[in-house]
């Protein structure tokens, strides 16, 4: 194991250095590509669209790194120099993908020249639904993991993937205050914002928009429907290990009515702020 970490740095840097040969007439000097998302929001999705500029341009084919913002054994929260230090870690025509808050220090950084930045989001009420899948059937080394399986039944599970679990001493707050360090992200248009309901019934219209923003700041002489082909077949759902079924509004039948009161209670308000429901009248 310890032999196979030392080697993967070598091998990634090798891999560019081919990528940089493959395009040696094409710009050296690109910015990081880096995809931001909101965790259970099409995290995996994302990294392989962005990993699909590979194709066209001298960016690596694979990840240079993720990072989260708390530990998912611990759930240790990271510090905001952690944050920032892997951000300084990233160099030119990497892609790395991250569940990154939006704290000032981040967002001076991943506003400026050095990156090509996106964040998705999905409707927080399949989230959460995902969320009781990921922690209860997944991953059995996550830090909520034997305190699910304790759990009656899965409504039980969904209660607390709504409200969190405010008696630890780690931090798992109720949705609304766990997506809140991300909401800066929807500020700044220097990144896109992209609503992970919109790559599964409108992918064509999303990748065309996620093209668009990365050519505003690489201006590359391939034909667009080259480089949107590169994007739509990097996709591929089963090389994700936490891809589940990939469907939105699934949260329809799961919520019971007392689900439904709850999360209004908590983050009623929060569904309105990403466009997902105008009002509480659902």
């Amino acid at each position: 194991m310890a032999l196979k970490s030392s080697l993967r740095p070598i091998l990634y840097q090798t891999e560019k250095l081919i990528q940089r040969i493959r395009f040696l007439s094409g710009p050296n000097k690109l910015p990081t590509l880096l995809g931001i998302s909101f965790p259970k929001s099409g995290t995996h999705l994302l990294d392989q669209i962005l990993l699909g500029f590979s194709n066209i341009a001298p960016y690596s084919k694979r990840l240079h790194s993720f990072y989260a913002e708390y530990e998912g054994e611990s759930g240790v929260k990271r510090s905001a120099e952690q944050a920032v230090a892997w951000l300084d870690s990233l160099r030119p025509r990497d892609v790395a993908s991250a569940h990154l808050f939006a704290r000032p220090e981040a967002v001076t950084r991943v506003c400026s020249s050095k990156f090509v930045p996106y964040f998705i989001f999905r409707d927080p009420r399949d989230v959460v639904v995902s969320h009781v899948f990921y922690v209860t059937g997944m991953e059995a080394r996550h830090v909520h993991h034997e305190y699910y399986l304790s759990l009656p039944d899965f409504d039980s599970r969904l209660n607390v993937s709504i409200l969190g679990r405010p008696d630890l001493d780690i931090e798992f707050p109720n949705i609304a205050e766990r997506f809140k360090p991300y909401m800066d992200w929807l500020n700044h248009p220097e990144v896109l914002k992209i609503h992970f309901e919109d790559l599964i019934h409108d992918r064509a219209a999303t990748l065309t928009r996620i093209m668009d923003h990365f050519l505003a700041r690489v201006p590359l002489q391939a034909p667009r429907n080259l480089i949107l082909d590169s994007l739509e077949t990097s996709i591929n759902p089963s090389r994700s290990p936490t891809f589940r079924s990939g469907k939105t509004g699934e949260w329809r039948q799961y919520f019971t009515d007392e689900h439904k009161r709850v999360f209004k209670d908590v983050a009623g308000n929060l569904l309105v702020k990403l466009g997902y429901e105008e009002n509480n009248d659902w």
